[in-house]
């Protein structure tokens, strides 16, 4: 604490990232990234690109990558808006939406972002609990509010909510902005792009950090109506004129118009997924049902915590997240590469022999 700090400041407590540690024949899998490189289209265009434009800045707009945006989900460029990463996407579209008189909701158990950015605007916020099997249940959200958002799949349980479901929440909060952060939706769930039409109020949240192999970019994008993302763009210009560069443009670019390429490794994450899965269980843990590229699992026999250290002496990290204390037995495991996840089951068979022994 600092006598310089402004008021705010001293009461707020801040997002911890995933670590990024330093060790010898790391096997990571604890940020949730992707085990597969960006398209090879990524660095083509950036050979093509650099050549005497980094010493001019890029162009404020993104008008080149939201058009691509735009194209890829069909919509119009006017109801795409893009950040450096959605993390600061999302945080615009609190300042933007969802800071009014009532509080806005969301999950007990979700990104743990959301009351980081409730505290650092004074946004006033209710918790909706889970329900016994970590599933969001929309029908909890059908009440007085001043804005909802949750992820689907949902982080870091990564349970999905159908997309029927969330129609029914927004024709039940037509005055309401319900925001979708939809980082992993590529791997299993059901995207609310296509209702942004229908809908005025809903807007969606991706990221180029995870399917499309781009986290070192830092990019994400919004996509709903103008009103919605001009709203945005308001705060943007009052904050950051400039929040994508020359690369992360051109890069993000050319990795969403490589349609090929992107669902060829998401099919392979999700089988890999899949396979992981199995095995999880027929080592005695279980296991919620997925459809992000990680795993939310726990053992009856062993504690999530004591598991997750025992893997780090092996050079193999996963996330463990104390609070709140139901998910504590839990590990979060990102899917890695089919070596990468036989490694680990590998390693948790070892453990488990041992501890029984």
């Amino acid at each position: 604490m600092s006598r310089y700090w402004s008021a705010i400041t001293h009461k707020l407590t801040p997002y911890v990232p995933g670590e990024q540690p330093k060790l010898d024949n790391l096997v990571k899998l604890n940020t949730n990234e992707s085990p597969y490189p960006p398209s090879p289209r990524v660095t083509e265009a950036f050979h093509e690109n650099i050549p005497n434009q980094l010493q001019l800045y890029p162009d404020p707009n993104s008008t080149a990558l939201r058009t691509a945006i735009a194209e890829y989900h069909n919509v119009d460029i006017s109801n795409v808006f893009v950040g450096n990463g959605s993390d600061e996407v999302l945080a615009h579209a609190f300042h933007a939406l969802l800071k009014h008189e009532s509080p806005i909701l969301f999950p007990d158990i979700t990104y743990s972002f959301y009351p980081v950015y409730c505290g650092l605007y004074d946004i006033a916020h209710t918790l909706v609990p889970l329900t016994e099997d970590f599933q969001i249940r929309v029908d909890d959200y059908m009440r007085p509010n001043g804005g909802i958002i949750f992820p689907n799949p949902n982080a870091p349980t990564g349970c999905p909510v159908a997309l029927a479901d969330i129609e029914r929440l927004l024709i039940a909060n037509p005055d309401s902005v319900v925001v979708i952060d939809e980082a992993y939706v590529d791997y299993g769930a059901d995207s609310a792009v296509n209702l942004i039409t229908k809908y005025p109020q809903l807007l969606v949240v991706h990221t180029f950090s995870k399917s499309r192999g781009l986290a070192g970019l830092r990019v994400g994008y919004a996509v709903g109506n103008s009103e919605l993302i001009d709203g945005l763009t308001r705060v943007k210009d009052s904050f950051n004129s400039y929040p994508l560069g020359k690369l992360a443009q051109i890069g993000s670019a050319a990795a969403i118009q490589d349609i090929e390429y992107f669902e060829s490794t998401c099919e392979q994450v999700i089988a890999t997924r899949e396979q992981m899965i199995t095995d999880l269980i027929i080592l005695g843990f279980n296991v919620l049902p997925s459809a992000a590229n990680f795993v939310f699992a726990s053992h009856p026999q062993h504690d999530g915590a004591t598991l997750t250290a025992k893997l780090r002496e092996r050079s193999i990290i996963v996330r463990h997240f104390r609070n709140p204390e139901r998910i504590a037995p839990f590990m979060r495991i990102t899917v890695g590469t089919d070596e990468q996840c036989a490694i680990l089951i590998n390693a948790l068979t070892e453990i488990l022999t041992q501890t029984t022994e």
